[in-house]
């Protein structure tokens, strides 16, 4: 990022705590990975059958006619993993692609595209919860290429002169760093987590959780609220008495149905004081998603 006169909003102490929680395919960027899958035509021949993740949303419960590669869903979501022999991860290259596409018009942003880039323009906090199986840190690539491909250098000022606010209100911090630094240091506030990496199931096994794609997204989910307490209860005990809401978007239906019960029978007894806002996306048509508010009175705009 470019160095410029450090400024510093100290006005973001008198926000209200908003936090996000994000899935990245279809909801943020259209992404041109896919899901390798065999489809079996009216002769009965099975055949090769590569899919977007949107496609793969409406099929994926289809055996009759969709299945993966020699029965093995390794091989169907190859796309989906890192590997130690590749200089780079497949995630990043394709949310390269994907935003290049969509910077020359080529493809619409997701429905949760703009939301995204508020919350790092105004500097909050948020996780990136995917069904991926990448490494945390791919994840955190992307939201860094997000940032450096789609904030402008107005959106850049803002974003850092927030982050320094923030950085002088609640950790008491006097001195900054470069911008780069104090970005890193941001990025490193934030939750990145592919549920289908093998580190991250290891990790719910530990935790006695089941290994299903909408319970990891639970977990998940859970961890970043508690993540978020857990900070909060650092910068002092006021803190935890202001309004917090999280918001959770996702353009897969079951997903959200699961997490939107998960919420109400458990999240929203354990933090009675938080609101949570679920953003259903899977209707292109309707802008920003299906809002649905589990918990909380107040509505400060999400």
């Amino acid at each position: 990022m470019v160095r410029h006169a450090q400024k510093v909003n100290d006005r973001v102490a008198d926000r209200d705590f908003k936090y996000y929680i994000f899935d990245w395919d279809d909801n943020i960027l259209h992404m041109p990975t896919r899901i390798h899958l065999e489809r079996k035509g009216p002769d009965g021949i099975w055949k090769p059958h590569a899919v977007s993740t949107a496609v793969f949303a409406v099929v994926r419960n289809d055996r009759a006619h969709y299945r993966p590669p020699h029965g093995n869903w390794e091989e169907a979501f190859v796309e989906f993993r890192d590997f130690a022999d590749t200089p780079e991860s497949q995630f990043l290259i394709d949310t390269r692609t994907a935003l290049q596409k969509l910077l020359s018009g080529e493809t619409p942003p997701g429905p949760s595209f703009e939301k995204l880039r508020e919350t790092l323009r105004e500097g909050r906090l948020f996780a990136i919860v995917t069904a991926r199986g990448h490494e945390p840190s791919a994840l955190r690539e992307a939201v860094r290429l997000f940032a450096e491909m789609v904030l402008t250098p107005e959106d850049r000022e803002e974003m850092m002169a927030n982050l320094r606010g923030y950085r002088r209100c609640f950790d008491k911090v006097k001195t900054f760093g470069s911008d780069e630094e104090e970005f890193d240091y941001y990025l490193s506030l934030n939750r990145y987590h592919a549920v289908t990496n093998p580190q991250f199931q290891k990790w719910m096994a530990r935790e006695g959780n089941a290994a299903q794609a909408e319970n990891a997204k639970q977990f998940a989910i859970r961890d970043f609220v508690e993540h978020v307490i857990r900070i909060l209860s650092q910068t002092g005990a006021d803190s935890l008495k202001r309004p917090i809401s999280v918001g959770f978007s996702d353009d897969d239906l079951g997903n959200v149905q699961a997490v939107e019960t998960y919420i109400q029978e458990v999240l929203a007894e354990r933090f009675p004081g938080i609101k949570f806002c679920i953003y259903d996306t899977s209707d292109p048509t309707v802008a920003d998603g299906r809002k649905v508010i589990v918990s909380g009175q107040m509505d400060f705009g999400f």
